[in-house]
């Protein structure tokens, strides 16, 4: 078995694995990380040999981490990582350039169809129907987009939203608000098969997806990097927020909303954003804490969008696509039987 995992932020760490009556039998660690001293890889590799091949990539990791002396430096990659690897190998997981990814140009569509594609379309890609997809979005009308767990009440003034003519809407995955108004966000989405994060947890599924946009930022000279669970930051604020949907047809919606230029204080004008929320951030107010990308680079968002797309296309390949007109019928019609009703928008009041 043999798998590859690049680091989030980090370095390559490759495993080829054999297994014996449901035990790991040989294991063979590699990459372009740095370890001090040498014979810690013999250790790591002897520490990973047998262990039940159903070892969750915690009990992995401990087992590396319980092999090493005090004395052992890792650079690039961790513990972790290496769980991560072994797991993926079991897995037979996938990597970004194994697939054959298609991309959707922005396409100007209202707030409930943009929820109802996100749905469709990660359906479509769980059942086979189409290939891994990158959608950037175009808004149609200002909106504001909550999570799924999130209280209607407890996130938006509604009467202030109505004021400014921003729709709000609720989306399939979990998260915080996420407010547009016309020209001043990038959205993007991933549609792929689950395995494509098969072995990770969660947390380490954000940073995996979203390695590719912060290597575009850096392209732009911009700091970012990833901040767990789900921020893309610089030094200076907040660029963007991610947010994940596992669906049961076998894809996982991974998507993105990142601030190109925005009114602070409209934004918190509409959104009820406490003082709890803000308590980790480093900041005494939230509309301080969003750092837009248009102050970075002075760029036309078109552009940044045009070099997000390149850099994609650049590491691991993006034939250009459209959408089916049975998947915009499909969305158009789950916008209004699923994303209108009072019983989705107020499933948390």
């Amino acid at each position: 078995m043999h798998a590859e995992y690049k680091v989030p932020g980090g370095k390559l760490v490759v495993v080829d694995l054999e297994v014996e009556n449901h035990r790991i039998s040989s294991c063979r660690l590699a990459g372009d990380f740095f370890l001090e001293p040498d014979d810690a890889l013999e250790s790591i590799n002897a520490a990973i040999v047998g262990l039940p091949s159903s070892s969750s990539s915690e009990d992995i990791a401990q087992a590396v981490r319980s092999s090493l002396g005090s004395d052992v430096v890792m650079m690039g990659f961790s513990p972790e990582a290496i769980g991560t690897v072994i797991r993926r190998a079991m897995t037979h997981a996938k990597g970004f350039g194994e697939y054959d990814w298609e991309y959707l140009a922005p396409q100007p569509l209202d707030p409930l169809e943009h929820m109802a594609l996100d749905q469709v379309l990660a359906e479509e890609v769980g059942a086979g129907n189409r290939g891994p997809t990158l959608r950037i979005w175009e808004w149609a009308k200002p909106a504001v987009v909550i999570g799924s767990f999130q209280s209607v009440k407890n996130e938006v003034d509604l009467d202030a939203a109505a004021r400014h003519g921003m729709e709000v809407v609720r989306r399939v995955s979990g998260g915080g608000a996420m407010f547009m108004e016309l020209g001043t966000a990038i959205t993007y989405s991933l549609y792929a098969p689950a395995e494509l994060v098969s072995g990770m947890s969660f947390q380490d599924s954000y940073a995996f997806l979203d390695d590719w946009v912060v290597q575009a930022l850096r392209g732009l000279d911009i700091d970012a990097s990833y901040q767990p669970l789900n921020d893309i930051t610089s030094p200076t604020g907040k660029i963007g927020g991610a947010a994940q949907k596992r669906l049961g047809s076998g894809a996982v919606l991974h998507h993105v909303t990142m601030a190109y230029d925005m009114d602070g204080d409209r934004m918190v004008e509409v959104l009820r954003i406490g003082r709890e929320k803000i308590s980790d951030k480093g900041v005494a107010s939230a509309n301080k804490r969003v750092d837009p990308l248009k102050a970075h680079t002075g760029l036309t968002k078109k552009a940044i969008e045009d070099h997000l797309v390149a850099t994609f296309r650049g590491l691991y390949g993006l034939r250009d696509g459209s959408l089916t007109p049975q998947e915009l019928d499909r969305a158009k019609a789950l916008a209004q039987e699923k994303f209108a009703t009072s019983e989705w928008f107020y499933r948390v009041p």
